[in-house]
């Protein structure tokens, strides 16, 4: 019988971590041209978002997304729930806007626009501003606690507490109008959901963009995780030149680097350092790259110093690196079948969707058949009564004009106007009359048009149900 081999247990118990440990990043402060297109884009998203809050259109707020009333107030539109339509529209438009961006160049909202982006990079600058720069926020970390520590810290977080707390408020005044919100916060009389969502977006600030950093870009976004499927050999990418770069290492400014057999990257780190997220860039595109273009730049400025060419990192695609491609033709294949689709089907959705907008008719009615039996008069007219949804979309007040078609001698009993504030709903109940033996007994089709009394083009014709009784 074969023995079976006992294979000695180590005394020594071994750790088995699930979870890479983080390690904090200190990213260094560099000037350039990517630095400068990320920060020209952070003051656009920036004043946007907290500019348009407090915007008026006609007597009210520009922008205004008012759920208990119903209502998205976008400068001079005004949509109801109806109008549901235009935000399905408008996600499916951001989504094709996302897939082209990708397949053109990879994440380039996540390098520029994403919220998680400019906000880290707004509570970087003010952490550069109060602690000092790479090498001074590394010893300050190390130091043990002392007076000057504190008070570095405190006023950073108190700067950054300030930042979130008005972006909490910015973000409800979307929702609540922003004048009368910033009245109960002054007055201590903030309602419930109004104060859980402030104080929750502002803690969502202060936590991502103060504390995970990249941690959400690479851990939490799941944007990260499938935009391979969008990526492709001809999107373009940050990409270090293997062959021109290696092998990498120190050497004098003033020697050959040729002769000594090296490549143009002289091992300095430098994109590591200024990275976001903390990765080297020479070992290939990674996940958790946000193509911010933070190491050409850093990387630009090294080869300026040393007299070399620039662009040992840049943004290519991997055909043109791997063929050595011009940049003539790689912007040829960049703009290739795949990314014309894109375009033209998201073109086509905007305009279409433009043009829908353009000519939305301003009135929308909802008729309601009342469940009572018909009703017949006198003189033996049959009369139906009719619940009649009116909604003005329009800025101002307008008066509509009620009559019917579909059955011979059919009247409106009592008054045919309607007047109705602007931007507002009311029912109205209505009579219709018809002649006895004009229609059979049962079921008949009739409509209903309700036309502005002033401009004529917009109405609405809505189909209804006129019973007669046997």
């Amino acid at each position: 019988m074969k023995k079976i081999p006992i294979i000695p247990v180590p005394s020594d118990e071994a750790e088995l971590a699930l979870f890479e440990e983080r390690k904090k990043i200190y990213a260094r402060s560099q000037k350039g041209w990517f630095q400068s297109w990320r920060w020209v884009l952070v003051f656009f998203t920036q004043i946007l978002f907290y500019g348009s809050a407090w915007l008026t259109w006609n007597d009210r707020q520009a922008v205004l997304f008012d759920l208990v009333n119903r209502k998205f107030y976008i400068f001079g539109l005004v949509l109801w729930p109806q109008d549901f339509i235009y935000l399905a529209v408008l996600l499916v438009i951001s989504a094709l806007s996302l897939f082209l961006f990708t397949a053109i160049a990879g994440r380039l909202f996540c390098g520029y626009a994403c919220p998680q982006t400019v906000y880290t990079e707004i509570f970087m600058w003010v952490e550069a501003k109060i602690e000092g720069d790479r090498s001074a926020r590394m010893k300050l970390d190390q130091a043990p606690m002392s007076f000057k520590k504190f008070r570095l810290k405190s006023t950073k977080h108190t700067i950054w507490l300030l930042i979130a707390l008005w972006t909490g408020f910015t973000f409800v005044g979307y929702f609540t109008p922003i004048q009368t919100l910033a009245a109960e916060v002054v007055s201590f009389n903030l309602g419930p959901w109004e104060t859980f969502w402030f104080l929750f977006y502002a803690f969502a600030t202060y936590g991502n963009a103060g504390f995970m950093r990249e941690q959400v870009c690479k851990y939490m976004c799941p944007y990260a995780r499938f935009q391979s499927a969008m990526f492709d050999k001809d999107t373009l990418i940050v990409t270090y030149d293997t062959d021109r770069g290696e092998p990498r290492g120190s050497r004098n400014k003033k020697v050959d680097f040729k002769e000594q057999g090296l490549g143009s990257c002289v091992d300095c780190g430098i994109c590591v350092q200024v990275c976001p997220t903390g990765i080297d860039i020479r070992h290939g595109l990674q996940y958790e790259c946000i193509a911010c273009g933070a190491c050409i730049d850093g990387c630009d400025q090294v080869m300026d110093k040393m007299g070399y060419e620039r662009g040992l990192i840049r943004y290519t695609t991997e055909h043109a690196l791997v063929e050595k491609m011009t940049k003539e033709a790689m912007w040829k294949r960049v703009f290739r079948l795949r990314t014309l689709i894109y375009g033209a089907i998201l073109g086509l959705i905007i305009l279409v969707a433009s043009v829908s907008l353009a000519y939305r008719v301003p009135l929308k009615v909802d008729i309601l058949r009342d469940r009572a039996m018909p009703k017949i008069t006198e003189v033996g007219a049959i009369e139906n009564v009719y619940r009649l949804q009116i909604m003005n979309t329009q800025e101002s007040a307008r008066t509509f004009r009620i009559s019917v078609k579909g059955i011979p001698g059919a009247t409106i009993v009592g008054e045919d106007r309607v007047a109705i504030k602007s931007a507002t709903s009311q029912a109205f109940p209505v009579r219709v009359s018809v002649p006895a033996g004009v229609v059979p007994t049962g079921s008949n089709r009739i409509r209903f048009v309700i036309a502005d009394t002033e401009q004529e083009n917009i109405s609405v014709v809505e189909k209804a149900v006129f019973l007669v009784p046997r």
